[in-house]
């Protein structure tokens, strides 16, 4: 597979991997390896960050577009989440209100399927 997507499907930014992952393609067999067995830099990545705009959207818990909203568009380190939820601006306090109602709803419309009778 191709490094982006292996890097996307491992949770990291690929920019902030090493060289030989980035120059090359992963086999399945690789992928698994790294999966069950995380060499040092992939833990460091997914502990420290800079971490990938899917990421930094589910620590904040807002959705990646609240990110744009909010005017963040660069990768975020996990210092830095820490302390963006410190800070907790006023733009985070509503995409998060505005994600939990999304959620809410989304829960209640799965639940309603769930009660539906199939034919």
């Amino acid at each position: 597979m191709k490094p982006q997507t292996a890097a996307r499907k491992l949770g990291v930014l690929l920019d902030a991997t090493p060289e030989e992952f980035r120059g090359r393609d992963i086999s399945r067999e690789e992928f698994n390896e790294l999966q069950s067995n995380p060499p040092e830099w992939l833990t460091e990545l997914r502990r420290n960050g800079p971490h990938p705009r899917q990421e930094v959207a589910r620590r904040l818990r807002v959705s990646t577009s609240g990110l744009a909203r909010g005017g963040l568009t660069q990768p975020l380190t996990t210092e830095q989440i820490k302390a963006l939820l410190e800070e907790m601006p006023a733009w985070l306090e509503s995409e998060r209100a505005t994600a939990a109602r999304v959620r809410a709803e989304e829960a209640r419309l799965r639940g309603r399927a769930d009660e539906q009778p199939s034919d």
